[in-house]
C-alpha cells in the first residue's frame, strides 16, 4: 500500500511558517506608526493616509530585490544586512523623486524555511525600516522546495511614499552650470555582485566579507532634511533640487545621465571624491577595464545631487552645518551628442 503523503513530507512545514511568523512580529511591530491600521481579520495591510500636508498628494511606488549579493552573503553565514539592502534599494529610488517613504512590503522565498537565518534577515529588513522612517506593514514567506535549493533563498522588496505633485523632482528643470553632489555610498551596495563574486576568489570573499556584505547606505534623514531646507524655499515654478539619482545597476553611464534632458551633460571629476580600496581590489583582481568599473558600480557614489547653480555653494554650506558628508563632483554642461564626460 502505497504511504500516505501531506504538504510536509512534500517539503513544506506549515506549522514551523507559523511559529517563524510568531517570531518576527516584535521586528516587525518596532516599525509600525499610527498611521498602520490593525485589523484581524484582514487580508490586506492598512495603512491611513494622512493627505492635510498635501495639496495635491501623488503615491509612488518602488520594487526590487537585493540580486546575487544573498550568494556571498549565503557563503559566509551572515544574513542580518541584506534586509537592509532590500529596503534601501526601494526607498533609495523613491526618494529620488521627492517622495517621503511610508511603509514597506517583504517576499521571502526560499527552498527549506530556516527560521534561524530568515529571523536575521527580518532583523535587517525592520532595521532598514526604521532607518527609513516607513513601516513594515506586510510581507510573505513563501517555502517552495523544488524551486530552490534547501539553503538558498531570494527577496523581495516593495516601497510606498508620497510626494506633492507641484514638487516632483524629475530632472526636466536641469540648465547648464547646476552643480552635482555626490553622497558617499557604503560600499558596492547590491549592485554588480555577479562581476565581485567572478573578480574575487572565494577565499579573497571571505578575507573582504566585511566590505563585501557592508549594508547599502539609507538616505532618507539626509535627502528629507536637504528638501525641507532648499524645496520649502523655492519659488512654486523653480526647483533648487534639480534632480536626484540612485547610482545602482548601470551606474554613471545610465543612472546618472537617466535624469538628464535633451541637450545636457554631465562633466564629472573623477579625483573630486575618496573611491574606497574595495573597488580597487575587485578591478585589480578581475583586471576590469575602468570603464566597465564606472558602468557596473557606484565606485563610492551612492546617490548624486544636481543642484541649482545658484545656490550650490548654500547647500553645500547646509551639508557641512548638517554634518552630512558629501562630495562636490561635476556640472552640468551643453552637449547634443554625449551625456558624460569624465575628467582625470
Amino acid at each position: 500500500m502505497k504511504n500516505k503523503i501531506s504538504y510536509k513530507t512534500a517539503g513544506v512545514d506549515i506549522t514551523k511558517a507559523n511559529d517563524f511568523v510568531s517570531s518576527i512580529k516584535g521586528h516587525v511591530a518596532s516599525t509600525m506608526s499610527s498611521a498602520v491600521l490593525n485589523r484581524k481579520g484582514s487580508f490586506g495591510a492598512l495603512f491611513g493616509l494622512d493627505v492635510k500636508k498635501y495639496k495635491d498628494p501623488v503615491l509612488v511606488s518602488s520594487t526590487d530585490g537585493v540580486g546575487t549579493k544573498l550568494l556571498i552573503a549565503n557563503a559566509i553565514g551572515k544574513h542580518d544586512t541584506v534586509g537592509i539592502d532590500l529596503v534601501a534599494m526601494n526607498v533609495n529610488d523613491i526618494l529620488c523623486v521627492g517622495a517621503k517613504p511610508l511603509f514597506f512590503l517583504d517576499y521571502i522565498a526560499c527552498g527549506k524555511l530556516d527560521p534561524k537565518v530568515l529571523k536575521d534577515v527580518v532583523k535587517g529588513i525592520a532595521a532598514g525600516c526604521k532607518q527609513s522612517g516607513c513601516a513594515l506593514i506586510g510581507g510573505e514567506t513563501a517555502e517552495m522546495p523544488g524551486m530552490y535549493k534547501k539553503d538558498d533563498y531570494d527577496l523581495a522588496g516593495f516601497a510606498v511614499g508620497i510626494v506633492e505633485k507641484s514638487k516632483i523632482i524629475d530632472g526636466s528643470d536641469i540648465k547648464a552650470g547646476d552643480r552635482v553632489i555626490g553622497l558617499p555610498s557604503s560600499g558596492f551596495h547590491s549592485n554588480g555582485y555577479s562581476l565581485v563574486r567572478r573578480a574575487l576568489s572565494s577565499s579573497q570573499q571571505k578575507k573582504y566579507a566585511k566590505e563585501i556584505l557592508e549594508p547599502t547606505k539609507i538616505y532618507a534623514k539626509e535627502i528629507l532634511v536637504i528638501l525641507e531646507k532648499f524645496e520649502n524655499e523655492a519659488a512654486r515654478s523653480s526647483k533648487n533640487i534639480k534632480a536626484i539619482a540612485h547610482i545602482t545597476g548601470g551606474a554613471f553611464y545610465e543612472k546618472l545621465t537617466k535624469v538628464l534632458p535633451l541637450g545636457k551633460c554631465f562633466s564629472i571629476n573623477k579625483g573630486s571624491w575618496v573611491i574606497p580600496k574595495i573597488f580597487e581590489i575587485v578591478q585589480n583582481s578581475g583586471k576590469i577595464d575602468e570603464k566597465e568599473m564606472y558602468r557596473t558600480f557606484n565606485m563610492g557614489i551612492g546617490l548624486a545631487i544636481v543642484v541649482d547653480k545658484r545656490i550650490a555653494g548654500e547647500v553645500e554650506k547646509f551639508l557641512k552645518k548638517k554634518r552630512i558628508k558629501f562630495f562636490s563632483i561635476g556640472e552640468v554642461v551643453k552637449d547634443n551628442k554625449r551625456k558624460i564626460v569624465f575628467n582625470a
